[in-house]
């Protein structure tokens, strides 16, 4: 059970620190640190905000293996003592 702790704690370490630069890439109402890596000008454009739907995905998509590995850490935790 050591390794699979090991494991999920380097998962949950990786997600951590893809989820934080996700959220900080999101637009927000003044732009955000999306601006400063184009964001803005995509919007003043009119795209489609195609990558912002695939940015929304993503982040998902790592929020629920983030989540996921927290409650098995937790579980893993709890039936140890």
């Amino acid at each position: 059970m050591e390794i699979l702790t090991w494991i999920l704690t380097g998962v949950l370490i990786l997600t951590s620190f893809i989820l934080i630069a996700f959220v900080l890439l999101h637009k927000g109402k003044g732009g955000g640190m999306s601006d400063m890596f184009g964001g803005g000008m995509s919007a003043n454009l009119g795209s489609s905000g195609v990558a912002e739907k695939n940015l929304n995905m993503y982040t998902t998509l790592i929020a629920i293996v983030w989540a996921a590995s927290i409650v098995l850490l937790g579980l893993i935790a709890s039936f140890q003592a």
